[in-house]
């Protein structure tokens, strides 16, 4: 029994990081979009408002679509509020270096800090506002 739990708790971990990732790369795909047109890098605290207030956004949307926690109460809702933006930042990384060894255009978010604070902002709004 003690196996099982500890199996339950991992896979609602994993569900919380791929959900993340899953919106992370959404933004990404539309942030392509809009961002050709301007190859200029904006202003770096503007890019951390912006992805902060990207991540609070999808966190928010994610509440409409899923609005109870994916993780148990306690250490592992809290481990996921940890754990998860630093492993969704560490994914936006590999794609980042990925996409830069194909020649494909980098933004901020295929680096480790964006992605991290994306993340985090999602998990914040999810860790505060779910059932």
């Amino acid at each position: 029994m003690r196996a099982e739990a500890g199996l339950e708790i991992l896979i609602e971990l994993v569900l919380e990081l791929l959900f993340q990732l899953f919106g992370e790369l959404l933004i990404e795909l539309g942030l392509q979009a809009v961002a050709a047109p301007f190859r200029r890098e904006p202003n770096v605290w503007l890019a951390v408002l912006g992805y902060l207030a990207l991540g609070a956004g999808v966190g928010a949307l994610s509440l409409w679509l899923f609005p109870n926690h994916l993780t148990r109460d306690g250490w592992p809702r809290l481990m996921n509020l940890v754990v998860t933006p630093v492993l969704a930042g560490g994914a936006m990384a590999l794609i980042g270096r990925w996409r830069a060894r194909r020649g494909d255009p980098v933004l901020r978010i295929d680096r480790f800090a964006c992605g991290y604070l994306f993340a985090l902002a999602v998990a914040v709004v999810r860790f505060n506002f779910a059932a």
